[in-house]
């Protein structure tokens, strides 16, 4: 995940992180907003640029239901600079709906501090008390409103956040594990038990973070929950002996998951694999204190286990992945007559307009991973020559057998081409562009080439449900996409495709992977400022999904990348006709097996 700030252009290298650190939220007694039930937190961070100015989104936790004593198992990774003053600010909501919309939560309360607080406190563990605050952000607009419009009261107290910092092992192992039990204790009155495991992994300070929750099993003393993977660092950091600590509960509908029992152990035990090692008993320490004669609460057992490294983003690029760019235009009539200042495809002698800058921004980074430099060009949304018909799905530079063009100046000049060519019209459909470059990736599955559409838009989608139904089918090809919204029109349609929060779905069948990143540029230009920096930061926050994106369809697919080639050996200089060449010694062969002896 990158740092909290973007390096100025032309400074050299940016700073350079100390190190990254893994921040874990709990809260406890929240306000409780439901009236039938306990809240339903999240937890928001915001970030905020060196030096002050706005604070962004940087990630949610998880929801979690019915409780006023969350503790998130989404982590939060940082880029830790101690230099720098890194300011960070944590709003809780109660989830009421499905809407990514915060405002349309209630404000729980926020807390704010710096990322040096949380990592200088004892023990890198930090306690601050929640309030209302004055103000609150909405979510993707950033614009301020009262916390008092979500019932809060400025300045009270409502609960206290808990905030933990661990830095970061550069181990990249994964483990997979599985785990069944036998004969749990019975907590349901009118049925079995509905167990389920949640393992933490214990702190230099004595204390617990939790690392993973399993599945729950329904109505069985017996159950086998499903094989899960972990990075290794999240079960203990890269320290083998490190203790685990795996509780067992009884899920309940109202949050108050009944306690069946507990265990430790620890990685070096758990990569033993299936044995008799691996068998433990679940004890209840209140029942063992209570009876004399109790043994256990049931027992869980290590069905299997298997460690694998896990493999970057930059892996697969070294072993010769290539990255396949095209970029979709919006020609609809809404942008205005393209002759006109006001018109968003206005080409004024004196600045570049918000298509070429989003353009500029993240093509001139992409290019960088596409070894030919060709990349296909599409309109949408115009009525083009020789007959006027309205397409969805036109060539920038005229060819349709190959709408490829060299390089993003090459782009560039299709782009200014069709504007003097086409008429705008409409409406905004994604569908065919989307499914023009999903044609492409759906050739090429071997992990030898991935795909990134571009889709550059002024306004509300027209075929939202035919969109939708493609992004779907997109999810399962090597391919992601990203929009950038131009222009001042609202667009809750495009926060609905991203999916970072609510996973897109069409006719019931759920996307297999979130491959839609949204931004609004006009968060990038908004009070001024250095038009560089502005296309810098839209180029890091539009791109930081890929990696992750990318690495999703791999692991998804099974595709390891494939080992890099070897660097080319300098050529030896020939020697020079002044000077001879140096005498050859000769050696002894040395020995294949054994070490090497220099007398």
């Amino acid at each position: 995940m990158a740092g909290l700030d973007a390096p100025e252009p032309g400074s050299g290298s940016g700073p350079v992180p100390a190190t990254r650190v893994e921040l874990t939220v709990s809260c406890r007694q929240l306000l409780d907003k439901d009236t039938f039930s306990k809240s339903d937190p999240l937890c928001v961070l915001y970030t905020q640029r060196p030096g002050g100015g706005p604070w962004r989104e940087f990630g949610r936790t998880e929801v979690i239901d019915n409780t006023l004593n969350p503790d998130f198992l989404r982590k939060f990774v940082l880029d830790y600079f101690f230099e720098e003053k890194q300011n960070l600010r944590f709003d809780l909501y109660d989830v009421d709906s499905k809407s990514p919309d915060l405002s349309k939560h209630d404000f729980l309360g926020q807390a704010f501090c710096t990322l040096g607080e949380i990592v200088g406190s004892a023990g890198s563990r930090l306690e601050k008390p929640l309030t209302m605050g004055t103000v609150t952000t909405h979510a993707r607009g950033r614009r301020p409103t009262p916390a008092v419009s979500n019932g809060g009261i400025p300045g009270k107290k409502c609960g206290t956040i808990i905030l933990l910092a661990e830095e970061l092992g550069n181990c990249r192992d994964v483990a997979t594990l599985q785990f069944c039990a036998n004969k749990l204790d019975k907590k349901d009155f009118f049925g079995k038990s509905d167990p389920f495991m949640v393992f933490y992994r214990s702190n230099e300070d004595g204390t617990f973070t939790i690392c993973h929750k399993t599945e729950v099993v329904r109505n069985t003393l017996n159950p086998v929950w499903q094989s899960f993977a972990i990075p290794v660092r999240a079960l203990c950091n890269g320290d083998y002996d490190r203790a685990i600590k795996v509780e067992v509960y009884d899920w309940d509908r109202d949050g108050s998951h009944d306690f069946i029992g507990e265990f430790t152990t620890s990685y070096r035990e758990l990569a033993r694999g299936q044995s008799h090692f691996n068998v433990y008993e679940v004890v209840n320490p209140r029942k063992k204190m209570k009876k004399k004669k109790y043994l256990n609460s049931g027992t869980v057992t290590l069905l299997s286990f298997a460690v694998e490294s896990d493999h970057t983003f930059l892996d697969y690029i070294r072993g010769g992945t290539q990255i396949n760019f095209t970029v979709a235009i919006d020609f609809t009539a809404s942008n205005g007559n393209p002759s006109q200042s006001t018109s968003l495809h206005y080409l004024s002698p004196y600045q570049l307009n918000a298509y070429t800058m989003a353009l500029k921004a993240v093509g001139e980074i992409i290019q960088d991973y596409d070894s030919d430099k060709m990349f296909p060009a599409l309109g949408f949304g115009a009525k083009i020559p020789p007959d006027g018909r309205v397409s969805h799905e036109f060539p920038l530079n005229g060819d349709a057998a190959n709408p490829a063009c060299s390089g993003i100046e090459g782009v560039l000049e299709a782009y200014h081409r069709s504007l003097r060519s086409v008429q705008l019209y409409g409406p905004t459909n994604f569908a065919p562009v989307v499914n023009h470059v999903a044609r492409s990736a759906a050739e090429v599955l071997d992990g030898s080439q991935y795909f990134v559409l571009l889709i550059i838009t002024d306004g509300v989608i027209s075929d939202m449900a035919q969109t939708k139904e493609a992004i779907v089918n997109a999810a399962k090809l090597p391919m992601s996409i990203i929009i950038v919204g131009v222009g001042q029109a609202e667009f809750d349609a495009m926060v609905e495709l991203d999916g970072d929060d609510i996973r897109i779905s069409s006719r019931g069948k759920v996307a297999e992977r979130d491959i839609v990143q949204f931004v609004p540029f006009r968060d990038y230009v908004a009070g001024g400022g250095s038009p560089v920096l502005s296309m810098a930061r839209l180029a890091k926050d539009v791109l930081a999904e890929i990696p992750e994106q990318f690495i999703s369809y791999m692991k998804a697919r099974g595709i390891k990348p494939q080992p890099a080639p070897p660097q080319p050996r300098p050529p030896t200089a020939p020697p020079s006709p002044d000077r001879p060449p140096p005498p050859v010694t000769l050696r002894p062969p040395l020995p294949e097996f054994g070490p090497t002896v220099t007398p």
